[in-house]
């Protein structure tokens, strides 16, 4: 077995996340919808075709995105 290799601390702790309401059930997210709605909650995104998601990821490094980057997935 190879060792691996020494890191730094800076190469440890960029971790990055991926999040997803996937466990919600369907009430919670009506239920979650309408006080959004209630407290006037205004969302930005930026939409990105799944074949793009490099061009998103640039965007994000660069700060060039107001609010959050979505990767929108084929409908066929």
């Amino acid at each position: 077995m190879m060792r691996a290799p020494p890191c730094t601390p800076d190469q440890l702790y960029w971790e990055r996340s991926i999040t997803t309401v996937a466990n919600n059930t369907r009430a919670d997210g009506r239920d979650f919808l309408r006080a959004a709605a209630a407290a006037q909650v205004r969302t930005h995104t930026e939409c990105f075709d799944l074949k793009d998601a490099n061009d998103a990821l640039i965007a994000l490094k660069h700060k060039s995105i107001r609010g959050a980057a979505v990767l929108m997935a084929p409908r066929d």
